[in-house]
């Protein structure tokens, strides 16, 4: 892939980032009390209240479409500069990167993947990250890999998971896995390494 980084604007911070999460989110409460009213009120009629549930379940979809690209757009411009201060050398940075089998099938997609010619890290964007993520993405990076040995790719590969509200639980979780955790900080964010008795999986 001959991706590079995206040329974001730099305007934005991650105050202004939260402040429209927030608010999205304050709107989906917004909107499920609204539900809840005109469930009550269309008691009587069943086909009012299926169209009331499929639209509130698309919007809260795209809702959640939403909070994953303003993770994204936060992340990537300076996600290379961010694992450098570990010590990764990464050139590329990209999104939505696709793997397909030989008869053209989806097999898998990372949100973020960085790389150089050593290695290959691939990350996992959510607005809150559960366990299954963490176990779903353990599954992603296998796909890759495998992926990457049937074209002679003999670079490590790791992963990380990106959240905007990490659980302790998750994030040890994800440690457990050797997955990179990273999450706000201030107005930038962080990346944390997998703590003993954890360390960073190469796969």
């Amino acid at each position: 892939m001959e991706d590079t980084v995206p040329d974001y604007p730099r305007g934005i911070t991650f105050e202004q980032i939260w402040a429209a999460i927030h608010a999205d989110r304050i709107a989906a409460e917004a909107r499920r009390e609204e539900v809840d009213r005109e469930i009550q009120e269309s008691r009587e009629s069943r086909k009012e209240l299926d169209r009331i549930v499929k639209e509130t379940q698309r919007q809260l979809g795209k809702l959640g479409n939403r909070f994953g690209e303003m993770v994204e757009y936060m992340v990537i411009p300076n996600l290379i500069d961010k694992f450098q201060e570990l010590n990764f050398q990464f050139t590329k940075a990209f999104s939505h990167a696709k793997i397909r089998d030989k008869d053209k099938r989806f097999l898998a997609e990372a949100d973020i993947t960085l790389e150089n010619g050593d290695a290959v890290m691939l990350v996992e964007v959510k607005t809150k990250p559960t366990t299954e993520d963490v176990i779903d993405h353990v599954a992603r990076i296998e796909k890759f890999r495998a992926y990457g040995d049937e074209r002679n790719d003999t670079r490590r590969y790791m992963g990380a998971i990106a959240g905007v509200v990490m659980d302790t639980s998750v994030t040890q979780f994800a440690f457990k896995h050797g997955f990179y955790v990273i999450e706000p900080s201030g107005e930038t964010f962080s990346i944390s390494i997998p703590e003993a008795p954890y360390s960073p999986k190469e796969w």
